[in-house]
């Protein structure tokens, strides 16, 4: 009996863990621009680097999600227990990107519904 309840906690656990996973939250454009723009924050572009050269948010630094294996080291390097905002162009990759970097251990990330579609549309860019 005693082995059954410790496999079935096998198999349980990492389920219930999930639960306990934080949750990537998604923000328009507005309480996006009041979080991040002139503000010394974690901003993120995780389009390719021909889309970041065409155009960024504020001070966005570019970690395309493309290169996987570059994307997980450059994160790596990132503070995990400070907010992360994300953007890609619509919203698709980084979707994504913030089931990873949730799995990564980052506690606060925001991403950008919309991502850069939404800004051009709504704002010129700023670079």
């Amino acid at each position: 009996m005693q082995q059954l309840l410790s496999k079935g906690l096998f198999f349980v656990l990492p389920i219930l863990l999930a639960f306990q996973t934080p949750a990537v939250e998604e923000i328009l454009i507005n309480e996006f621009k009041e979080a991040v723009i002139g503000k010394d924050v974690q901003l993120i572009d995780i389009r390719t680097h021909k889309e970041y050269t065409n155009g960024f948010i504020d001070d966005a630094i570019n970690i395309p999600i493309a290169n996987k294996e570059a994307f997980l080291k450059s994160f790596a390097k990132l503070d995990k227990e400070e907010p992360l905002y994300i953007y890609c162009y619509s919203g698709v990759r980084s979707h994504r990107a913030g089931r990873i970097l949730s799995e990564l251990g980052f506690k606060k990330i925001y991403d950008f519904k919309g991502g850069w579609k939404a800004w051009t549309s709504k704002e010129s860019p700023k670079n």
